[in-house]
C-alpha cells in the first residue's frame, strides 16, 4: 500500500475515533430530555436511514437474495448490539462521559481474550495490556472500601457485549454485504429499543425534539457516518493497526466531557485513564493482524 493510502486510512480512522469519542457527550446530554431506550431507538433508526442509499443501490434481484441470507445474522448482531447499547446508555446516566468512554474502550482488550472460547490464541502483549488496563479501571472506578459505582458497572458489562459484537461481526462480515448487514443490525436494535421504550418510558414527540441535537449526532454521525468511515478505512489498514487508532475514542470522550460538560477527574482518576490507555495500546502491539 502506498504512503498516501496509509495516511488516508489513518486519517479516516482518527476521524472515526473522534466522532465516537464525542458521541459519549451526546449520549450524556440526551439523557437530560429523553429515556435511554427512546434515545437508542431513534438514533439507531437514523443510523439505518443513513445507510439505506448503500442498500438500495444494489440490483433488485441481488438485494432480494441478500436480504434472505443476511437478515437472520443481522438480527442476531442487532440483538447483541441492543444489549451493549442499552447497558451503556443506562450507565451513562450514573457516570461521566469520560469515564464511560475509557471503560467502554476495554473491549479492545476483551476481544482477543474472549476469543479464547473460540480457540483463538492470545498474545502475551494482550495479557500484559489487560492487566495494566484492569489496574487503570480500578483507579478510575473503584472507590474504598472496594465498591464500584452503578454507572461504571453497567458500562463495564456493556463492554463485554461490545467485545462479543466485534467477534460476531468478524465472523460474518466477510460473507455478507456490509451495508445490508449494518443496516439490518441497526434496524433490529432500533425496533427492540423502541419496543421497550413504549412500555417503560415517556415517548412523547416533544421529548425527542428536546434532544434533537444529541440524537442527530448519535444517529447520523456516530452510527451512520462513523461506521462507514471505519469500513472504508479498514480496507487499507490492518485490523491491529486500526484498533490502536480507534481506541483513541477513549481520549476524545474524556476531552469532550472536559470541554463540553465541565467534567473533571481527580489525580487518581487521571492516572487510571492513563493506565487504561497504555494497556489498550500494549494489547495491540504487533505488526500483523490482530487475533480475533
Amino acid at each position: 500500500m502506498s504512503a498516501s493510502g496509509t495516511w488516508r486510512a489513518d486519517a479516516l480512522l482518527l476521524l472515526t475515533a473522534l466522532i465516537w469519542g464525542f458521541a459519549f457527550v451526546a449520549q450524556r446530554l440526551g439523557m437530560e430530555h429523553i429515556g435511554p431506550f427512546y434515545f437508542n431507538g431513534v438514533r439507531f433508526l437514523l443510523g439505518t436511514m443513513t445507510l439505506l442509499p448503500f442498500v438500495v443501490g444494489n440490483n433488485r434481484r441481488t438485494l432480494r437474495s441478500a436480504l434472505t441470507r443476511t437478515m437472520p445474522v443481522a438480527a442476531l448482531a442487532g440483538l447483541v448490539l441492543f444489549a451493549g447499547a442499552s447497558l451503556q446508555q443506562f450507565g451513562i446516566v450514573y457516570t461521566t462521559a469520560g469515564k464511560a468512554g475509557f471503560i467502554t474502550g476495554l473491549y479492545v482488550v476483551l476481544v482477543p481474550i474472549m476469543g479464547l472460547a473460540l480457540g483463538a490464541r492470545t498474545r502475551l502483549s494482550t495479557w500484559i495490556g489487560a492487566l495494566i488496563a484492569a489496574g487503570g479501571m480500578y483507579l478510575l472506578s473503584v472507590q474504598p472500601p472496594f465498591s464500584i459505582g452503578l454507572g461504571d458497572g453497567l458500562v463495564l458489562v456493556s463492554a463485554l457485549f461490545w467485545g462479543l459484537h466485534v467477534l460476531l461481526i468478524g465472523r460474518i462480515a466477510a460473507r455478507h454485504d456490509w451495508a445490508l448487514l449494518a443496516a439490518g443490525q441497526f434496524l433490529t436494535c432500533a425496533l427492540l429499543s423502541m419496543g421497550v421504550a413504549l412500555f417503560t418510558e415517556d415517548v412523547a414527540p416533544q421529548r425527542m425534539l428536546n434532544a434533537a441535537a444529541p440524537i442527530l449526532y448519535g444517529g447520523v454521525l456516530s452510527v451512520g457516518v462513523a461506521y462507514t468511515l471505519q469500513v472504508v478505512a479498514q480496507r487499507k489498514a490492518p485490523p491491529a493497526h486500526a484498533a490502536v487508532i480507534l481506541s483513541l475514542e477513549t481520549v476524545f470522550a474524556a476531552l469532550g466531557g472536559w470541554l463540553l460538560l465541565d467534567e473533571h477527574l481527580p489525580p487518581r482518576g487521571l492516572a487510571g485513564c492513563g493506565l487504561m490507555l497504555v494497556g489498550m495500546l500494549i494489547s495491540q502491539w504487533q505488526t500483523g493482524d490482530r487475533d480475533p
